[in-house]
């Protein structure tokens, strides 16, 4: 593999890390402080995509398609909080997977009827067009660079809030002893509908960000959910650091194993041969790394210690 396409996968990488981190980020705190498995989480990241591709066309703007569409999310998830997934709280996780599938089928169908089965299209920001020279004759799309500005800045801002505010200390405290923190007068249901809202809207805004590059779809956020819970995994649930760096791992794993996986197994096989196997051992790769991890680290790399 050659230094130029080991450079831009590697930022590709990246980048899918930093999408990868704000879903994973929303989830890993309904996790951890809630105890509760919200599969429907990924729906969160394709409805910001949609959202985004209604307003753009409204308004002939991405950035005021953004602007609404991040707000959009957050009443989203919060009504989706009221009507369903507040009643499930208390009950077993089987019936949270169960109810939570649900409604992955019921809003996958619902865009469906209402944006129709064609996948939808939100052009790039004029302002991001264009590429940053990284090397001579190589250049790398602005838009790509900009996703992970803006994902790496909105993980500042996350860490802030989280390790710095008052509302980031009873995230933190709900996440290590709940009933603890019920206990001391805090409205725990509020604590949770709050999560889960910031939760919702940090996954749309992924989704409003990669809506230029990809094709806004039904569905696109199940397979997004699936390297989400990877991530939360290995860094550990509850943990937002846990979750960063996790989140980089498997951004650079996945995407640098499918360019690499393919041109190893050419030192073995022959090249019709080595294709194949490289690409299913491509697929495998994060798993991998994930059972590697959990090996030695079975609560993930940062994991929230409970009292």
């Amino acid at each position: 593999m050659s230094l130029t396409l080991l450079l831009v996968q590697g930022l590709n990488g990246l980048q899918l890390g930093i999408l990868l981190f704000l879903v994973a980020a929303g989830l890993t705190l309904v996790f951890g402080v809630m105890d509760f498995i919200n599969l429907a989480h990924g729906v969160q990241y394709m409805l910001g995509a949609y959202f985004a591709a209604y307003f753009a066309a409204q308004t002939d703007s991405f950035w005021i398609a953004l602007l609404l569409a991040l707000p959009a999310t957050l009443l989203v998830g919060l009504v989706l909080e009221f009507l369903v997934f507040r009643h499930l709280y208390d009950r077993d996780h089987m019936a949270q997977v169960l109810a939570t599938f649900g409604v992955i089928l019921i809003l996958n169908d619902g865009v469906k009827l209402l944006f129709g089965s064609a996948p939808l299209q939100v052009p790039m920001p004029a302002a991001l067009t264009g590429g940053f020279p990284i090397m001579d004759g190589l250049l790398y799309p602005h838009y790509r660079l900009a996703i992970i500005a803006g994902g790496l800045a909105t993980a500042g801002l996350l860490w802030w809030l989280v390790e710095r505010t008052r509302v980031g200390m009873l995230i933190r405290a709900g996440a290590t002893n709940a009933p603890m923190v019920a206990a001391l007068g805090v409205d725990i249901r509020r604590l949770f509908m709050l999560v889960f809202g910031f939760g919702a809207m940090l996954a749309g805004f992924a989704g409003v960000m990669a809506a230029p590059i990809l094709s806004v779809e039904a569905g696109m956020g199940d397979n997004l959910l699936i390297l989400a819970f990877v991530v939360i995994v290995i860094g550990g649930i509850g943990s937002i650091r846990g979750a960063f760096l996790a989140a980089l791992l498997v951004g650079l794993v996945e995407t640098l194993g499918r360019t690499m996986a393919p041109d190893l197994m050419r030192l073995f096989l022959d090249p019709s041969a080595a294709r194949q196997v490289g690409a299913a051992l491509a697929s495998m790769l994060i798993y991998i790394a994930m059972a590697a991890i959990l090996a030695f680290r079975p609560a993930g790399l940062f994991p929230v210690r409970a009292s």
